[in-house]
């Protein structure tokens, strides 16, 4: 078992605390603080047990100079401040004099912020390729270090992975809380146990439904990815999202699961995702420039009759371009079909995360992860590089 935040003594302790405050940024606006919300537990703890807090975040993709005023992080110390009711001091370097001085007279109770970690990218993806000089910096700062950022503990980063190579290490609340609860529901021996698949590409969800439909009752696929299993089955799905070097994988899928995956039998059909109106067809009645853009009611009624009973449900992915209201409906109707009938239900991180917060009610799921790719990749089996570096507890 890893070591947490609770296994170390605090007191007037600097702790390095690698946060996920990749929030979305518009000329300066912060559009979305939720994952800002997310790191207050971690770091009030923190300050509330003595300790002060020098965080590392990274923000957006840093490839070129011309990403650097648009990932800036100091849009982002203002609000985290103003959650904490109180000053975060910010620094616009990631590493330097002024960083060193900042850190060493930092008092418990205090909080700085640390410029965005891969605008160490810019010099040979120092931070990206987990540069162990960079992290050795980083780690020189503090006394431990604790990780904070589930939604980056798939990457092997120089702030994440390479800093635990230089201090005692141990997890936040937020990266507990999600493995807790993604191996409460993976690990019980309930059933019926429903997996619902959705998104665009069947390359993302290969390794996901290989680990996975071995252990669940049923399969069902929804979303852009339908059609390309529909297209290995022969139909024609006109102009639908095609992942074209995956029909193999989906042929042999359904020749050996064809007893556990359900596809959808009709759908909304447009033109393009931006149509104004749409009919629903057969998937049998696709013609050429046709595009499914959601699941069709016959496919809703099918779906609910296969999660009738169901003791456990993990989604990933939705049933539909559900950000244009029109496509929205089928999934909405399996979310609205959960919350009544009580089924313990984790939902995934990325857009099936963003689609509950439009459509349902977050509270009335066992777990919605904040973790896309990082919930993906451990649905997948893997361990975890962000996870794997912290320190475990002594036994005993």
């Amino acid at each position: 078992m890893k070591k947490s935040v609770k296994d170390y003594d605090l007191s007037g302790k600097k702790v390095v605390l690698r946060c996920d405050l990749n929030v979305p940024i518009k000329e300066g606006n912060i559009l979305d603080d939720t994952r800002i919300k997310a790191s207050l537990e971690t770091i009030n703890y923190i300050l509330d047990n003595g300790g002060c807090c020098i965080i590392l975040s990274h923000l957006g993709k840093v490839k070129e100079k011309s990403d650097l005023e648009k990932n800036n992080l100091y849009p982002v110390s203002v609000r985290l401040g103003e959650l904490l009711n109180k000053e975060v001091k910010f620094l616009p370097n990631t590493r330097g004099d002024d960083v060193d001085s900042m850190a060493e007279n930092l008092k418990p109770g205090e909080v700085m912020l640390i410029q965005n970690t891969r605008y160490e990218d810019l010099d040979g993806k120092k931070e990206s390729g987990c540069d162990l000089e960079l992290a050795k910096y980083w780690a020189s700062l503090g006394d431990v270090f604790i990780n904070d950022a589930y939604g980056t503990c798939h990457r092997a980063h120089a702030s994440n992975v390479g800093i635990c190579k230089f201090l005692p290490s141990g997890l936040g609340f937020l990266p507990s809380r999600e493995i807790e609860k993604i191996d409460g529901i993976m690990n019980e021996d309930t059933h019926p146990f429903v997996v619902i698949m959705g998104g665009a590409k069947v390359s993302d969800k290969i390794k996901v439904i290989e680990n996975l439909i071995n252990k669940c009752d049923k399969l069902l696929i929804g979303g852009a990815m339908a059609y390309t299993f529909l297209r290995a089955k022969g139909y024609n799905i006109g102009s639908s999202i095609l992942d074209a070097d995956s029909i193999e994988f989906c042929k042999e899928m359904l020749d050996k699961y064809s007893d556990k995956i359900f596809l959808p039998v009709d759908s909304l059909v447009a033109s393009s995702g931006d149509s104004d109106g749409f009919v629903i067809k057969n998937v049998s009645k696709f013609s050429d420039g046709d595009m499914g853009l959601d699941i069709g009611p016959d496919t809703v009624e099918l779906f609910k009759n296969n999660l009738n009973g169901a003791k456990r449900i993990v989604i990933n992915g939705t049933m539909g371009y559900y950000e244009n209201d029109k496509f929205a409906g089928g999934t909405k109707a399996i979310y609205d079909y959960i919350i009544d009938n009580n089924i313990k239900t984790l939902v995934g991180g990325g857009d099936s995360a963003a689609s509950v917060n439009k459509l349902s009610n977050p509270l009335k799921f066992y777990h919605i992860s904040t973790g896309g790719g990082a919930t993906l990749e451990y649905l997948e089996g893997k361990n975890l590089p962000g996870i794997s570096a912290i320190d475990e507890k002594e036994e005993g």
